[in-house]
């Protein structure tokens, strides 16, 4: 009945394919799709990767195809205008692992949080571990309550070469870092990543539902 009620053909057989894949209860579908999932991935796409969303669903076979943006955090229970700290986000992520394993997507496994790191003798504590089964990589997840800036991307750019070097296994792939904040600025992101970067990723989150109508009209002038 749910399914039924989507009107474009395309998100419909999305959400069928997911549904089928990752077994959604009816429950999660219907917080998927009022999240705007099928917007949100397909914005990152270009008109042959939306196509491919119809077709085959979410296919992850490199980092990018795992990032969202905005991720949605409404489960979280924090309102939008409500003061909280990087540690109280974390808290609050960790007391709701299991929504947010679902909103991150497929393949993914909880390794750790504030898994510490040290270099020459200096401690370092990463906020979020995990490690995505499909593209064999650790992810690791900085929380920012605030705007996004270039030392916060030097310092992701730290942990990934941290566990590229030290913690990855040789038949296991880059690890992939991703910044969640609540601001950013593309051209920021841009010119401080190399141009070839396909390992560190900056997305926004927020912790309210999505205008979903404002997410189809976004996703109709991209495409």
């Amino acid at each position: 009945m749910v399914l039924i009620r989507i009107d474009k053909e395309g998100e419909r057989s999305f959400y069928e394919i997911e549904s089928l894949n990752n077994n959604w209860s009816v429950r999660e579908l219907k917080r998927q799709l009022n999240s705007g999932l099928y917007e949100r991935l397909a914005l990152s796409r270009d008109k042959n990767g939306v196509k491919q969303l119809s077709e085959k669903g979410q296919i992850i076979e490199k980092p990018i195809d795992l990032l969202k943006d905005p991720y949605i955090l409404e489960f979280l229970d924090l309102p939008e205008r409500h003061q909280y700290s990087e540690s109280d986000l974390e808290t609050a992520i960790i007391d709701k692992l299991e929504h947010f394993l679902l909103e991150l997507g497929n393949g993914f496994a909880f390794v750790g949080r504030q898994v510490r790191i040290t270099i020459d003798e200096k401690h370092y504590k990463v906020d979020l571990v995990f490690f995505n089964r499909l593209l064999k990589c650790f992810v690791v997840i900085d929380l920012k309550i605030g705007e996004l800036t270039h030392k916060d991307i030097g310092q992701m750019l730290m942990y990934v070469n941290y566990h590229d070097r030290f913690a990855k296994l040789a038949d296991e792939n880059k690890t992939v870092g991703i910044i969640l904040c609540k601001e950013k600025s593309r051209t920021l992101v841009e010119i401080t990543l190399p141009e070839n970067n396909d390992q560190i990723f900056a997305s926004r989150y927020q912790t309210v539902l999505p205008d979903k109508q404002t997410l189809i009209k976004l996703l109709d002038q991209e495409i």
